[in-house]
C-alpha cells in the first residue's frame, strides 16, 4: 500500500482501539519499522494529528482533546492522478446525462461521488474549482439516436441509417450491424459491419442524422476482425491495409513527443543529434496528417513519399492563405 493508504489506515486502526502497540502496526500495515516511524512523524508533525505514546499503556493513541480543540481529520482529498481523473470523468459525465430510464439512480450515485471527492475541510465545489477536466476537441452535438444505436447493439439487431460524411459532405443510407461503441476523444463512434459496402465500418454517431431499427439478426463480427481493420491503423479510422509511417522531430519537439503514446505498436529513437525518430502505423493518413500538422516546423515525415506530399500539400495552401492580402487590408 503507498503512504496515503498507510495514513488512512493507521489513523483508522487508532479511532478502533483505545491504544495500539508499535508491533500491531507493523503487522496490520507490512511495512519496516522505519517507514512507520517516519509515517508516525508525518502525521504528527505535518497533518497535526494528535498522536502520542502512551508509556504507561504501552502503545500509540490519539491525545484526548481539550474543551477548545476540535475533533482532527485528514485531508479529504487523497488521490493519485488515475484516480482523481476517474472520478471527475465519472462526475463530468453524470452531469450530462439528461432525464431519462436513469434518473432515478443518478441523483445517488452523484451524491456518493461528491463524498468520494471532499470532506468537511475540502467541499466538493472546492475540488471542481481547482481541478479541472478540459475536453478538447468535443462535438457539440444532440446523440438523438444513441439509445436506439445502445438499444440495437446490445440485443444484436441491425439498424437502418443515414450517415452524413464531413469529409465529402454528403449523405448515404445504410444497413449496419453495430458491434461496439467506442468513446474516443471526447466522441461516440459506432463499429459495424456496413452490409452496403460489405466491410468493416466506423461511423461517427453525432453523424447519424436518421436511425431505425431492422428487424434481423445483426451479423456478428469476431473482436479479432474488428481489431484487426479498426486497431491495427492510427487513430479512429479504418483500413485493412497498413503502412507504416517514419516520423523525425526536432530536439527541442522531441521533449514533449518522447513522451507521448501516439500507437500501441509506435517505434521510437533518438538520434545521435537529439532528433527523435517516431515510427508508426496507419491505414488511414486523415487523422495522422492532422496530428502531424499541429508540430508545425517541428516535425518532418521521411517515409512514405505518399504520406510526405500529403503534407507538403497541405503546408503549401495553408501558407497559400497568408500570402494573399487580407481582406479589408
Amino acid at each position: 500500500m503507498n503512504q496515503t493508504e498507510r495514513f488512512y489506515r493507521i489513523d483508522q486502526i487508532l479511532h478502533e482501539r483505545r491504544v495500539v502497540t508499535f508491533q500491531h502496526l507493523l503487522d496490520a500495515l507490512e511495512v519496516s519499522r522505519a517507514t512507520l516511524k517516519r509515517d508516525l512523524q508525518y502525521l504528527r508533525d505535518r497533518l497535526n494529528v494528535p498522536i502520542i505514546y502512551d508509556r504507561d499503556a504501552g502503545g500509540y493513541r490519539f491525545e484526548a482533546p481539550t474543551s477548545q480543540a476540535t475533533k482532527h481529520e485528514l485531508p479529504g482529498l487523497w488521490f493519485n492522478a488515475s484516480e482523481i481523473h476517474a472520478l471527475l470523468m465519472m462526475q463530468n459525465l453524470l452531469e450530462e446525462v439528461q432525464p431519462g430510464l436513469l434518473g432515478p439512480h443518478i441523483a445517488p450515485l452523484q451524491t456518493r461521488l461528491k463524498s468520494l471527492l471532499g470532506s468537511q475541510d475540502d467541499a466538493p465545489e472546492e475540488v471542481a474549482r481547482r481541478i479541472r477536466i478540459l475536453h478538447a476537441a468535443k462535438r457539440s452535438a444532440d446523440l438523438e439516436y444513441f439509445d436506439l444505436i445502445a438499444s440495437t447493439l446490445l440485443k444484436r439487431r441491425r439498424l437502418f441509417i443515414r450517415h452524413y460524411n464531413r469529409g465529402t459532405d454528403q449523405e448515404t443510407e445504410r444497413e449496419v450491424s453495430p458491434q461496439r461503441l467506442i468513446y474516443y476523444r471526447d466522441n461516440w463512434y459506432l463499429d459495424a459491419w456496413c452490409h452496403l459496402r460489405e466491410e468493416i465500418r466506423s461511423f461517427a454517431v453525432d453523424a447519424i442524422r436518421r436511425a431505425e431499427l431492422v428487424d434481423k439478426r445483426s451479423k456478428e463480427i469476431a473482436k479479432r476482425d474488428l481489431d484487426s481493420v479498426l486497431g491495427a491503423g492510427y487513430g479512429i479510422f479504418s483500413g485493412a491495409a497498413v503502412t507504416w509511417a517514419t516520423l523525425r522531430f526536432t530536439p527541442q519537439r522531441a521533449r514533449w513527443v518522447a513522451a507521448e503514446q501516439w500507437h500501441p505498436l509506435q517505434k521510437a529513437s533518438f538520434l545521435e543529434d537529439g532528433h527523435y525518430l517516431l515510427e508508426l502505423p496507419y491505414a488511414n493518413p486523415t487523422e495522422l496528417v492532422m496530428d502531424i500538422l499541429r508540430h508545425g516546423s517541428g516535425v518532418e515525415v521521411l517515409e512514405p513519399a505518399a504520406l510526405r506530399r500529403m503534407v507538403q500539400k497541405e503546408l503549401a495552401e495553408a501558407l497559400t492563405n497568408y500570402n494573399r492580402p487580407k481582406e479589408g487590408g
